[in-house]
């Protein structure tokens, strides 16, 4: 444990830096190229074996893939950024995030960690208000309208520090690690891709985790967590026909309508005896001009479930109201289903509140454990977990402690950042405790 102890005091500085640059070059989901490459970079260092593009994921399993202009434009970002030729290559289209392995060479446990790397499309401290760290500290995001606002750059940077000490710590360590840096978590648009390409097959156990969730003093860990909620992430397009509004508005289809009626009666679906559901209608864009009827409406929105089956009720609710309001309006519809998640179908059995305490017994970072705490969102990583557990292995997700500035999703949201130290210090115990049984 002193050992450990003095490891991340000397490597803090390091995860306060990558956490900084992340945070200052945020990018969105499949557009993680500059992301991916910084990663890389450091676990090639390590001598990590490295596999990237479609050699980390299934290319046809991902959801919710920007368009090529998008994924252009984010490319040659990424170029100018100094990501080489031969890295953009391979992530190409898309196909971003990467899976890095360790093989001790001694027989022992696999053991698998995943981290998510995507920002969300949000405008950092838009009302410039003091006292907001990352503006203070000069390293807010340079990205227009991208923010790291659910504390994925500090879980990328842990993901480096996991890795710095498997580097470090090889003499002691059996078994073999995989990582997991993931893309396009938000939407709920990753997991199963490199799910499906089959890197938890054979894993004994494995981990994740979140900084925040829910304000909670720093050194205070969750050992697991329940209360995911299954989701469905849907992009509607309504196509009317524009004509002069004072002229011939008779000759007009009002797209714009259309979908003003949906997002208004999105939000009168009854909710469900059998359980928690949530549906939310988070953009709406329509129009050119004042004077001409819209022939054009962009609508999105998302459904959640405390099972799928509950959220499926949701979803299919949604679609009989946007088909009927197309309907009503005369314009043409087209839905799309550009992510889902599930909810995690199994439990576990109470075991990891005990198996932390002893992982992290004399860690004056890690200072009260919960046996577990409802998420009450929506994560991925619920993908694997179910797969990890069906097969009869071990899995769990980590609530880390700390304070909020503001909540996830906030343009102000920030954590304390002595969290990273306290879930390297969790992920690093409970591999060495793992691995020396």
């Amino acid at each position: 444990m002193e050992r450990i102890s003095r490891f991340i005091s000397t490597i803090s500085p390091k995860l306060i830096s990558w956490r900084r640059h992340f945070h200052q070059f945020p990018e969105l989901g499949w557009t993680e190229y500059a992301t991916t490459y910084f990663i890389g970079r450091q676990l090639e260092e390590l001598g990590f074996t490295l596999f990237i593009g479609e050699e980390a994921l299934v290319s046809k399993a991902r959801m919710g893939v920007p368009d090529h202009e998008t994924l252009y434009k984010a490319e040659k970002r990424a170029q100018e950024q100094g990501v080489p030729d031969e890295w953009l290559h391979k992530m190409r289209n898309g196909h971003t995030g990467l899976v890095a392995k360790w093989d001790t060479g001694k027989e022992g446990k696999h053991i698998a960690l995943r981290f998510d790397i995507d920002a969300l499309p949000i405008f950092e401290n838009k009302q410039k208000v003091s006292g907001h760290f990352p503006e203070e500290e000069g390293f807010a995001s340079s990205v227009p309208s991208v923010m790291h606002a659910c504390g994925h750059d500090g879980h990328a940077a842990i993901g480096l520090g996991v890795a710095n000490w498997i580097a470090a710590f090889q003499k002691e360590l059996t078994g073999s690690f995989t990582l997991l840096f993931q893309p396009a978590e938000e939407g709920s648009r990753g997991a199963k891709s490199m799910l499906d390409r089959g890197w938890l097959k054979d894993v004994d156990y494995f981990f994740s985790g979140h900084i925040g969730i829910q304000p909670l003093p720093l050194g205070d860990v969750v050992a697991s967590t329940n209360g995911f909620l299954a989701t469905s992430k849907i992009d509607v397009t309504f196509t009317g026909k524009s004509s002069h509004a004072g002229v011939e508005p008779q000759e007009g289809k009002n797209a714009l309508l259309a979908a003003a009626a949906t997002a208004i009666h999105l939000h009168t679906i009854p909710r469900h005896r059998d359980g928690v559901t949530r549906i939310n209608v988070g953009t709406l864009q329509a129009g050119t001009g004042r004077n001409v009827i819209p022939d054009l409406a962009e609508l999105t929105l998302e459904t959640r479930g405390e099972t799928s089956q509950l959220n499926q009720y949701m979803e299919d609710e949604a679609i009989r109201i946007i088909e009927s309001a197309a309907a009503m309006y005369d314009v043409e519809v087209d839905i799309r289903l550009v992510g889902k998640g599930v909810e995690v179908v199994t439990k576990d059995e109470g075991e990891w509140k005990p198996f932390l305490e002893r992982s992290t017994e004399g860690s004056h970072r890690v200072l009260q454990i919960h046996e577990t705490m409802p998420l009450r969102a929506s994560e991925d990583v619920a993908y694997m977990i179910n797969d990890v557990r069906a097969r009869g292995a071990k899995a769990t997700y980590f609530i880390f402690g700390t304070p909020l500035a503001k909540g996830h999703h906030h343009p102000l949201f920030d954590y304390d950042e002595r969290v990273l130290e306290v879930a390297l210090d969790v992920y690093a115990s409970s591999i060495l405790s793992l691995t020396l049984q």
